[in-house]
């Protein structure tokens, strides 16, 4: 099931954010209580379970090409995602150095995205800022990206 939607979150003062429920049931299940959280671009942070970790390094395995631009981005990928515990509370601790990345504090206002196979994590701020930037361009967005699809 494709992950969407858009939730407004804040984090507690120990950066714990609460995984909404439609996203927490397709992230993680009694087998798997863990997720990965990864740097994404534009300063957010990216969400993904177990298995769709997996599979984005599958994907970014078979577009590296063996560039040098590309061994650079993943290593600063893989050294900064981290494997992060669920808790019963359904909360995930957001690591310092990933808080600093995307520009998060204790008790923020954040914004928590579905995008498919993962969730995004961003500040407010900037998630807004993105929407101003980049909302009004949705239809030529997609005419770009996948030409004449049939809508």
């Amino acid at each position: 099931m494709a992950l969407t939607g858009t939730f407004n979150k804040t984090l507690d003062g120990k950066r714990r954010l609460a995984i909404p429920k439609r996203i927490k049931e397709e992230l993680v299940n009694k087998q798997f209580t863990q997720v990965y959280i990864a740097p994404g671009t534009e300063t957010s942070l990216l969400l993904f379970s177990e298995k769709g970790f997996e599979q984005q390094a599958q994907r970014l395995k078979e577009y590296s090409n063996n560039v040098p631009e590309a061994a650079r981005y993943l290593r600063l990928y893989y050294s900064r995602a981290e494997k992060v515990e669920v808790d019963a509370q359904g909360r995930i601790c957001i690591p310092e150095r990933l808080a600093n990345l995307a520009s998060l504090e204790a008790k923020q206002e954040v914004i928590l995205i579905g995008v498919q196979d993962h969730a995004e994590i961003w500040s407010t701020e900037r998630w807004e800022t993105y929407l101003k930037d980049h909302g009004p361009h949705f239809d030529e967005m997609a005419s770009q990206a996948f030409g004449q699809m049939p809508w």
